[in-house]
């Protein structure tokens, strides 16, 4: 990867949406290298995808819960049974395997408290290989996963 590739890298990670015409022109290339340079990223699965950034409070998801993780166990069948579960709660939308306590740290986006409490008890609480389970409410989201340094 060169200076090109990160250039392509940093203006696709804050404009995804960018033409290919208006991205060559920008990191100084011609279109036909500039495609194939994108085109290369995405195989090689340096770009991983695209898609659009929306507001959680805009869909009915604007009450952001981080709940702390701890399992019964480490073994090779507890992690896949819970990491399994866990991809199958919407509501998860992102779930971070830590090294040391906490096991996982969950993202969490629901409506309300209310939301949460059923999502808790329904869901959560019945997660494989659960042995603790801690949260605490999101006040303020003022920085989300931006873009990479490159």
């Amino acid at each position: 990867m060169d200076a090109t590739d990160r250039a392509i890298l940093r203006l696709l990670q804050v404009e995804g949406r960018m033409s290919n015409l208006e991205l060559a022109e920008r990191v100084r290339l011609t279109p036909s290298p500039c495609l194939r340079r994108v085109r290369n990223l995405e195989e090689t699965g340096v770009i991983t995808g695209y898609r659009a950034v929306v507001d959680p409070a805009a869909v009915g998801r604007g009450f952001q819960v981080i709940v702390f993780v701890e399992l019964t166990g480490q073994d090779a069948e507890t992690v896949r049974a819970f990491e399994e579960a866990v991809m199958d709660i919407d509501d998860v939308i992102e779930c971070l395997r830590m090294f040391g306590r906490p096991d996982y740290v969950l993202r969490v986006a629901v409506a309300d408290m209310e939301a949460f409490s059923k999502l808790r008890m329904e869901k959560l609480g019945r997660l494989p290989g659960l042995d603790k389970m801690t949260s605490q409410i999101a006040m303020k989201s003022f920085k989300s996963a931006g873009t990479l340094p490159l």
